[in-house]
């Protein structure tokens, strides 16, 4: 009589239907992936708006809702989590003069890679900061240039501030992509799920989504409120033609000054 030995049951593990889960962990909350972007929103709006009388008031406003998310991203950077806090960026600055002095000693490429691989957060670092720094001389030249507190001058001021945010962003950007190919992995996307793969506890344990749905919620009532506060705009004057029209930043000439 033969005897027949049943087959062994199909553990979980093995089910054809089962699917791995790849375990991630946050590393940045969604406040500050809202701030991040409502930044560079903001700013490469205004930027594209700089000139034009049709946009005058979409230039003034993105720059003033630039101002206020840096102001923002300061307080968060007192309040908020550890990992965004301006004293763990101000440490990372503190490494800067040590790190270049390394590179400037590096006489090998082997000792080249060791030296910038913790260079590349520094970098990261510096130009964050950079960009925070910018935006204060850059908002209070534009407010003075809106108020026609100097003249032609401060123009040029308020477009090199603009300038230099520009290159130091693109410089960021670029540094990012860099970082991506050496690495082979995204860099920029940790800002925009705020997580990244593989095992361990957050480095941010909460993620404050109700405060980042506030900081949009802030924003737009700024835009409207700005909106409907706004003069009307002149129609069927040309600032070539008539003394006072309002120049390019909508400011009128009412008085006349003695050359």
């Amino acid at each position: 009589m033969t005897s027949r030995t049943a087959p062994p049951a199909s553990s979980p593990s093995a089910s054809p239907n089962t699917r791995t889960t790849t375990p991630t962990r946050r590393v940045v909350d969604a406040t500050t992936r809202m701030l991040h972007w409502l930044m560079a929103l903001c700013f490469t709006g205004a930027y594209l708006t700089a000139d034009g009388e049709r946009w005058r008031l979409v230039h003034v406003t993105l720059g003033y809702t630039l101002a206020g998310l840096v102001v923002a991203r300061l307080l968060w950077g007192v309040f908020g989590p550890r990992p965004v806090r301006l004293s763990v960026l101000w440490r990372k600055l503190q490494g800067l003069p040590a790190w270049g002095k390394t590179l400037a000693a590096v006489r090998s490429p082997t000792a080249l890679h060791a030296t910038w691989r913790p260079g590349q957060n520094l970098l990261m670092a510096l130009a964050m900061a950079l960009i925070l720094a910018l935006v204060v001389p850059l908002t209070l030249s534009g407010y003075a240039v809106w108020h026609d507190w100097g003249g032609e001058w401060l123009e040029e001021v308020h477009e090199f501030f603009g300038n230099t945010l520009l290159c130091v962003v693109l410089a960021h950007i670029s540094l990012l992509a860099l970082l991506s190919v050496l690495r082979r992995k995204n860099q920029a996307l940790p800002m925009l799920t705020g997580r990244v793969p593989g095992p361990g506890p957050d480095l941010a344990p909460r993620n404050h989504a109700a405060l980042a749905a506030l900081v949009p919620a802030c924003v737009i009532a700024f835009w409207a409120w700005q909106w409907n506060a706004a003069p009307p705009a002149p129609a069927g004057t040309n600032a070539h033609q008539s003394e006072n029209a309002p120049n390019r930043y909508g400011i009128r000439h009412d008085k006349k000054h003695d050359d």
